[in-house]
């Protein structure tokens, strides 16, 4: 039996970070909402083993990639002892705060579930897919979500009316930003370390009227402080697409994908040719109605 599953990303529409932790986690409030930007991944069972190959040569493909490590961890909650290869085609950039290889853990998750014939009820799958890191459960579930803790508490939304017929325009220019730098500098940034609580429920509170204008000067990025120190690049990104009529502007995540927000598939497309025409076509970039 063979799978192939998509697995897709997302951009935080804010993320506020609300201090350090004592257990040297960051407190936060998210809003994190799916992009149907799509790596591609094959599972079956052969042989024996784990066998993970994968399509980007600077990827590893043993357990310091989080899909081997997921597939250790399902198999073994399991009790699996079955042969099974995974193929990961990666169109997605890499350390770019859209949450790709997260997402291609969860997917992993959930796709070897479905192989072996759903031995762990989805709670389990939450389970283990937060000891594995703070975005991986949102990828079990096709949704907008709220989440706290140090992301790993989950509380799926209805899709936004505010966000309705929009389209995104994503723009990754060439180089990554390591999230555990972004939080290690973000000491230098006393402001944006300790956010103050319920901008994230203010935020969705705005996002379910379909009045878009009115919830723009509510989407917010701590990580945007240090991000923003080292690499000025992306402010000016942020600029030339509110001058171009981006509704909103912000970087995802960790960065350095940067998004914004469109009326529709036709003006993201537009927004795009002139950031082409402004920065060049290196990097990645990518418009997709929401």
């Amino acid at each position: 039996m063979r799978l192939e599953k998509k697995s897709p990303c997302k951009v935080n529409l804010i993320l506020n970070i609300l201090g350090r932790r004592a257990d040297g986690f960051h407190e936060l409030e998210t809003v994190m909402q799916p992009v149907n930007l799509c790596d591609g991944m094959t599972f079956e069972r052969a042989g024996a083993g784990l066998r993970l190959t994968c399509s980007h040569p600077e990827l590893p493909a043993d357990a310091k990639n989080l899909v081997h490590r997921a597939a250790t961890s399902f198999l073994a909650a399991a009790k699996i002892t079955d042969g099974v290869r995974i193929h990961l085609q990666k169109n997605l950039p890499l350390a770019g705060g859209i949450g790709g290889g997260s997402a291609n853990a969860a997917v992993t998750f959930t796709a070897l579930n479905e192989l072996f014939g759903s031995p762990l009820p989805l709670e389990k799958l939450h389970e283990l897919a937060a000891a594995l890191g703070s975005d991986v459960p949102f990828f079990l579930y096709d949704r907008p979500a709220l989440a706290t803790g140090r992301g790993e508490n989950v509380r799926l939304l209805d899709n936004f009316p505010a966000l309705r017929g929009r389209a995104f325009f994503l723009v990754h220019p060439g180089f990554g930003i390591s999230t555990p730098w972004s939080y290690q500098h973000l000491s230098r940034f006393p402001a944006a370390l300790n956010g103050a609580a319920g901008r994230a429920q203010e935020l969705v509170g705005r996002l379910q009227t379909d009045n878009l204008a009115a919830a723009a000067g509510a989407f917010y990025n701590s990580l945007e402080a240090p991000a923003f120190d080292k690499f000025p690049v992306l402010s000016l990104y942020q600029e030339f697409l509110r001058g171009q009529g981006a509704l909103v502007a912000l970087m995802s995540g960790s960065g350095s994908t940067t998004f914004a927000l469109a009326e529709n598939l036709a003006a993201a497309d537009a927004l795009a040719e002139k950031f082409k025409s402004r920065f060049g076509a290196n990097g990645w970039l990518a418009t997709v109605e929401i």
